[in-house]
């Protein structure tokens, strides 16, 4: 939980809101990769990268 207090005091004082997207974006992908590692849905997920 830190970590994620820590990024968002960086993108608040930095004034970096352009990244917040962007680490939401990867962190949604790489949850779906790893839930597709272990269901049946991985071919069909692998075919849209």
């Amino acid at each position: 939980m830190s970590l994620i207090l820590e990024l968002w005091d960086f993108l608040r004082v930095r004034k970096k809101f352009w990244l917040a997207p962007i680490i939401m974006i990867m962190l949604l992908l790489g949850t779906l990769l790893l839930l597709a590692q272990t269901s049946a849905l991985a071919p069909f997920i692998y075919t849209l990268f």
